[in-house]
C-alpha cells in the first residue's frame, strides 16, 4: 500500500511521477512479476529488484519527468541479465525481465485512491495497464472468485496489456488459536496472505492477543469447520488445534476439499498413527500423503516462534514451487 499512498500524495501536489512495473520475469531475474516502484524527481518508493538495472531505469524515469511534455503514456523495456547480451541490464545473474515504464498524472488519482481503499478493506481489485491506460477493471469481494493473478500480453510490436489482481493473492486458514498460531499469524501477516483464524474456545488468551489476522472466528464445534474453509488454488490450511482428536475431526471435514497446502501440527509418532487409521478406514492414501505432517520444514524447531518459521518456510516453498 505504501507505493500507492506515495503516488497519491505526489499526484495531489500535481507532481509528475513514473510507475515501473515488472510485467514478466524468468530465470534468476531479481525483479519478479508484479514488483513495483514509483519514481519522483527527488525520491523513489518501492523496488523492481535492485542493482544496476534498477539504477538505470530510475535514471530513465527521472529523464522522462524532466521532459516538458505532459502527455501520459508508457513503454516496455526488456532487460537481459547476461554480460555482452543485447539489452543487457549490466547484471550477470542470468534471466530476464520486462519492465513497464508508465507516466502517472492527476487523472489517475481516482483509480489510485480506489486501490488504497481496497487494500485498507482487505479486499482485491483488478488493475489494467496498457500503452495509454491505467485503470481499475473490477472490484473483487473478500470471498469472490479471483481471475489469474497476473496476465501480460503483447498485442503489437510496441503494444501490450498488463493485468494484475491487487490485494491478497493467497488465503491462509489457521485452525486452532494457541501459541503456535499466534506466532505463525504474526510472521505470515508480513506476507501476501489474507489470514483467517478459527477456534472453539472463546476465552483463549492467545486469541485475544492475536491482532495479526484479518478474520477471527469462534465456532461452536470443529465439526462445522467445512462451512468456513473453502477449496481454492491459492488456499493454504494449517491445523494446530488443542489435540489429536480435534485434529482428526478437522482432517475428516476438510479432506475432500482442494488446497494448495494442507498441514497438520503434531508429533511424528501421533500423526503416523492418525494417518494410518484414516487409511485403514478407507481414506485415499494418495490424498493422505499430500498432507504435510508433521507440519513445517525439519529444522529441529522447538519454541512457538521456531515452529512458526518452519511452517512459514514450508508454505513459501510450496507457494513458489511453480514460480
Amino acid at each position: 500500500i505504501e507505493i500507492w499512498k506515495f503516488s497519491a500524495e505526489r499526484l495531489h501536489g500535481e507532481d509528475k511521477i513514473i510507475l515501473l512495473v515488472v510485467a514478466e520475469s524468468s530465470g534468476s531475474s531479481p525483479g519478479r512479476q508484479g514488483f513495483k516502484m514509483i519514481v519522483a524527481s527527488d525520491e523513489i518508493c518501492g523496488s523492481i529488484g535492485g542493482g544496476v538495472m534498477e539504477v538505470a531505469l530510475v535514471e530513465l524515469a527521472k529523464g522522462k519527468i524532466k521532459k516538458a511534455e505532459s502527455k501520459s503514456g508508457s513503454e516496455i523495456i526488456e532487460q537481459i541479465h547476461q554480460k555482452n547480451s543485447p539489452n543487457s541490464s549490466g547484471m550477470i545473474c542470468s534471466g530476464k525481465q520486462t519492465v513497464i515504464v508508465f507516466e502517472l498524472n492527476s487523472r489517475h488519482l481516482k483509480d489510485i485512491q480506489k486501490i488504497i481503499q481496497t487494500l485498507k478493506n482487505h479486499q482485491s481489485c483488478r488493475l489494467q495497464i496498457s500503452n495509454f491506460e491505467f485503470q481499475i477493471l473490477e472490484q473483487l469481494s473478500k470471498n469472490g472468485t479471483q481471475s489469474e493473478d497476473f496476465n501480460f500480453q503483447r498485442t503489437g510490436e510496441n503494444e501490450f496489456v498488463y493485468e494484475e489482481t491487487i490485494g491478497f493473492k493467497n488465503k491462509l486458514f489457521i485452525i486452532g488459536g494457541g501459541h503456535c498460531a499466534l506466532a505463525l499469524s504474526e510472521l505470515m501477516s508480513k506476507m501476501d496472505f489474507r489470514i483467517s483464524l478459527f477456534d472453539d474456545r472463546s476465552e483463549l488468551n492467545t486469541l485475544e492477543k492475536n491482532k495479526f489476522v484479518h478474520e477471527k472466528r469462534i465456532i461452536d464445534s470443529y465439526e462445522n469447520i467445512g462451512d468456513f474453509v473453502e477449496s481454492g488454488a491459492n488456499h493454504y490450511v494449517v491445523v494446530m488445534t488443542l489435540g489429536y482428536k480435534f485434529d482428526e475431526i478437522v482432517i475428516r471435514k476438510l479432506f475432500g476439499k482442494n488446497f494448495k497446502y494442507f498441514g497438520v501440527l503434531g508429533s511424528k509418532a501421533k500423526m503416523k498413527v492418525l494417518m494410518k487409521a484414516l487409511e485403514n478406514e478407507g481414506f485415499d492414501k494418495d490424498r493422505l500423503d499430500k498432507i504435510h505432517t508433521p507440519v513445517g520444514l525439519p529444522i529441529n524447531s522447538r519454541t512457538p516462534e521456531e515452529i512458526a518459521v518452519s511452517i512459514a518456510a514450508e508454505i513459501i516453498a510450496v507457494k513458489n514451487s511453480s514460480a
